[in-house]
């Protein structure tokens, strides 16, 4: 049987972090799957995640559970026909746990999967944001933790740490917490069963793109970009593709994101200097070069409002070297 696991958390919690680093810890001999589905089109975690010694499957467009959960059960199926010694599932940070775990529970699956403890990852600054905490899926996302990651460590400050030690008093029913930085976890906590427990039902619930497959977005012809919007849950996305010739001003690309109005950008974008990952969670940038760059640039900005997605297009587009 496939051992499973969900790594769940916000937007901006360090799931891919983590995803990366477990995959490099893989023991020897084992066939690992990653199943990780995008709140936006482009696919962005999908390139990072890719040539890491993982098959890899990708579900963009929302949440991975909606349009009758056939988005996920085609991923599924066919990472299961190789036949992974574990699967690891990251859903969109803006999904609802239940549903994906109703279908991995299903009886079809009872004789091919494992199910074992569900991570969520925590990053302790967004206990902060009123929004976020509001948040239903934040909140059902931990709710239904057999493990709760605290990430980002390094980035707290004390009012921080005070907020995740009041929480945690007041966790029901009380889980384990580990605290770390990097998504840098032992990988025992992978075998940890999973204890089923009675999760929340989603109040709301919006479906995924209709247009959207099991695959990110590409390009057609001999396009050099194009883009792609997405709504739901209260939140917008816009990503934008481009081809492999085209190359971005690193200096000006880091500005447009500092003063893009956004609570997410996310990226992998060719430059003169390399290729580079952006990371930026409500105006907190961190950026760094890559080794293994995937063959394209992607970048997306994901936000709670209205935004003038042309005049940021536009913005974009004139960070072009070429």
């Amino acid at each position: 049987m496939t051992r499973v696991n969900l790594i769940t958390g916000f937007l901006g919690s360090g799931k891919t972090t983590l995803l990366c680093h477990l995959l490099a810890a893989r023991p020897a001999g084992e066939k690992w799957a990653v199943l990780v589905n995008e709140f936006g089109e482009i696919g962005i975690d999908g390139a990072l995640l890719a040539d890491r010694g993982a098959t890899l499957k990708e579900i963009p467009g929302g949440c991975l559970c909606c349009v009758n959960g056939l988005p996920m059960q085609v991923g599924l199926n066919m990472l299961l026909k190789s036949k992974p010694d574990r699967l690891l599932i990251e859903p969109t940070g803006l999904g609802h746990p239940r549903k994906v775990l109703e279908m991995l529970s299903a009886p079809i699956y009872q004789t091919w999967l494992q199910l074992q403890a569900t991570l969520t990852l925590l990053d302790a600054r967004q206990l902060a944001d009123p929004r976020i905490v509001a948040n239903e899926n934040f909140r059902d996302q931990l709710a239904a933790a057999d493990i709760i990651i605290a990430n980002k460590r390094d980035c707290w400050n004390e009012a921080d740490r005070q907020r995740l030690a009041n929480w945690q008093q007041q966790m029901q029913p009380p889980r384990p917490l580990l605290q770390t930085e990097f998504g840098q976890i032992p990988l025992y906590l992978l075998n940890t069963p999973l204890k089923p427990r009675e999760l929340p039902v989603p109040h709301h619930h919006h479906p995924a793109n209709p247009t959207s497959g099991v695959a990110a977005l590409r390009l057609n012809g001999e396009a050099r970009w194009r883009r792609a919007l997405n709504h739901g849950q209260g939140y917008s996305a816009c990503g934008w593709l481009f081809d492999a010739d085209t190359l971005f001003d690193s200096e000006a690309l880091l500005e447009w994101v500092r003063q893009a109005e956004a609570d997410r950008i996310k990226g992998v974008m060719r430059t003169a200097e390399g290729t580079i990952r952006i990371n930026c969670q409500a105006k907190d940038l961190q950026s760094e070069t890559l080794t293994s760059p995937p063959p394209d640039s992607r970048i997306e900005i994901i936000h709670s409002q209205q935004a003038d997605w042309n005049r940021l297009q536009s913005a974009l587009l004139k960070c072009r070297l070429r």
